[in-house]
């Protein structure tokens, strides 16, 4: 085993000498399960001597072996796969792919275990066990590691078979629930409680082709979200949490607890904008422009992109506005750059919204929704943009009773991921949550918007007589007038006026705040005097709390990265994107300006105007629901009075 920059290499030898290994559980190994139930009990069927077992005397009925006698915990996986298309007598390609997948994938389990136990006490400490050897004093310490051990066989098993399926997958899915046997004696024992619960889904849902692949890569899922789940109260996972492999041949990369997926581009059907298809939303256009050329700056090789090592990446972004201010136009827009620029360049990129469609009845169904939805996006090989339009319907308010169990489990995943312990920002990605009414959005998950979009459409005269000539096309005769067409959408000079107007704040609120620590302290221009104006949005807003100062002082960051990269560097690869990731830092600090007490002073004013914002209407919103519901109950008091019933 080789060892690179910040990966290992596995060896195409070590995973090789485990086919055999891998073959004899394929072929058949007793089981006799612990947690999960049998689907249906196997039956026994004896042959007589002279009759031949070649797979056309096989029963017709799926997954009923009758090539040699099987007892009730036998496992003949090599038999269920061929028994899944009925009592065809030939193995299919199909067939032949999950049984190779499956051998390659135990195998490379078996190989990141060995490599496992070699790294830690394990190895000796099973060498030891089996001299009759073993301390007492080290047997919880043993007995951990073998749990650890388990626990990465389970994951890298489930990891590799569902990567190396996903290039097999058709459009068929099947439901096959949250995998039970999960054991952790040991690596070993580990594996045959997951192949015996792989064969009881095949022989469930397995009827054909495509389903026995589609439920084979459903399992592998719910295996790798199981082991994960466990080993966040595990103990000895260190060194595999630290350490990432490589396996040359199979392109796959194993990182601890992380899911490998095929750098594969999802096909965009929406119609994409260009920037100057979108009037009035200076600030929101400027940011989108930017963020979408700082995330082609991501290193593929370093897995890691320089603005999100030096300040200023967003990771995540709210835009909010009313109906029709041009929230879809300006996801089109970040779309359709983003996709430009990796077509230009050769990058994979994953676009994927959130939408109510992703709501479900079914207890849990909702927040693997929401994961699913994640880990396509923040997949480390990909340039990734995930949006969550009309999140306040999508995401329950905690507390709100109208609030659906669905809702709140899509809130919670969307918390943990976004600003979570295990949260990990390469810079590849970035989540926008847009709505009409983010007074609605719970608190917390609101706070976790890094940067906040402003999407106000078109303010000015200039803006509307643009937007007008915009729409009405080109089919028309009438003369445009005494009007310079777009020169008011010129981006730098409306961004640096936009900028300028948050010296002030706008929201009545916060003017109040402003103005009386201006007259207590003077003009801002210390970072005491900052904070004291900060201290006193707190008092006048209690949610304005540590997480508000730290999205501001990102925004700051921002700003002082208040450039776009140069458009010739997305045009030509060669000038910035293909460089390697030292030299394109450096490019990226050479164009970095410095932090001034403006920039700081408008950020606070911007971030807590959207809070004021948001707290009016929402305390607006509730005051008008309390109103009509003190009429009705007068109203249905008149009524019980009179003893009229409407």
């Amino acid at each position: 085993m080789t060892q690179s920059a910040d990966q290992m290499e596995l060896r195409e030898a070590d995973i090789v000498k485990h086919y055999t290994a891998a073959e004899a559980m394929l072929a058949g190994f007793d089981h006799a399960p612990r947690i999960g139930k049998a689907a249906a009990p196997e039956k026994t069927e004896e042959r007589s001597s002279g009759i031949g077992t070649r797979r056309r005397f096989r029963s017709t009925t799926p997954g009923l072996v009758t090539r040699q006698t099987v007892r009730p915990e036998g496992v003949q996986l090599i038999a269920r796969i061929e028994a899944a298309d009925g009592d065809d007598p030939l193995v299919s390609p199909a067939q032949a792919v999950t049984m190779n997948v499956l051998r390659r994938a135990l195998s490379i389990a078996l190989a990141v275990s060995d490599t496992f136990g070699e790294q830690t006490a394990l190895a000796d400490l099973k060498r030891a066990n089996l001299a009759g050897d073993l301390p007492s004093a080290r047997k919880t310490e043993f007995s951990e590691l073998l749990a650890a051990e388990a626990l990465i066989t389970l994951h890298v098993f489930g990891n590799a078979l569902a990567y190396l399926l996903s290039s097999h997958m058709s459009e068929t899915t099947v439901e096959v629930g949250e995998a039970e046997e999960v054991l952790t004696d040991n690596g070993l024992l580990a594996l045959h409680g997951a192949l015996w619960e792989l064969d009881q889904k095949i022989a469930q849902h397995a009827g054909d082709d495509a389903r026995l692949i589609a439920a084979t890569s459903a399992y592998a899922e719910q295996l790798m979200d199981k082991a994960s789940m466990r080993a966040q109260s595990a103990s000895q996972l260190g060194p595999f949490n630290g350490a990432s492999w490589r396996i040359e041949a199979d392109d796959l990369t194993i990182r601890g607890f992380t899911p490998a997926t095929k750098a594969k581009s999802t096909t965009l059907t929406m119609t994409f904008k260009k920037p100057n298809e979108v009037v009035g939303n200076h600030i929101a256009k400027y940011q989108a422009m930017k963020l979408s050329k700082m995330l082609m700056a991501y290193d593929f090789d370093r897995r890691l992109n320089p603005f999100a090592e030096l300040g200023g990446f967003i990771f995540t972004f709210m835009g909010d506005g009313k109906p029709g201010t041009g929230k879809t136009t300006l996801i089109q827009m970040m779309a359709g750059l983003i996709n430009d620029y990796c077509q230009n360049a050769g990058y994979p990129f994953r676009y994927q919204n959130l939408s109510t469609d992703n709501i479900d009845s079914y207890q849990g169904k909702s927040g693997q929704n929401a994961k699913a939805f994640i880990n396509t996006i923040l997949d480390p090989g990909v340039i990734g943009f995930g949006t969550i339009d009309d999140i306040d319907q999508l995401a329950g308010k905690r507390g709100d009773r109208q609030s659906s169990a669905g809702q709140l489990e899509i809130t919670a995943v969307l918390m943990e991921s976004f600003a979570g312990a295990n949260t990990v920002v390469r810079g590849n990605c970035t989540f926008g949550m847009f709505s009409n009414y983010p007074e609605n959005v719970d608190d917390a998950l609101r706070q976790r918007a890094g940067a906040r979009f402003l999407v106000d459409g078109p303010q000015t005269r200039d803006d509307y007589v643009d937007i007008l000539a915009l729409l009405m096309g080109k089919n028309h005769d009438i003369p445009l007038g005494d009007h310079d067409l777009f020169s008011a959408q010129e981006i730098k000079k409306a961004v640096a006026a936009s900028f300028d107007s948050h010296s002030r704040p706008h929201e009545e609120g916060l003017i109040k705040v402003f103005e009386r620590v201006h007259d207590q302290v003077g003009t801002l221009n210390t970072i005491a005097k900052m904070g004291t104006y900060l201290k006193a949005i707190q008092q006048a807003d209690e949610r304005f709390t540590g997480r508000a100062i730290k999205n501001i002082t990102d925004a700051v960051k921002v700003r002082a990265m208040d450039f776009e990269l140069p458009d010739e560097w997305m045009e030509d690869p060669e000038l910035f994107l293909f460089r390697d990731y030292d030299t394109k830092k450096a490019m990226i600090e050479e164009l970095r300006v410095p932090i001034t007490t403006e920039m700081v002073v408008q950020e606070i004013n911007r971030y807590a105007d959207s809070e004021f914002r948001y707290a009016d209407k929402s305390d607006e919103v509730a005051i008008e629901t309390m109103v009509r519901e003190f009429g009705r109950q007068e109203e249905a008091k008149r009524r019980y009075v009179e003893g009229d019933d409407g």
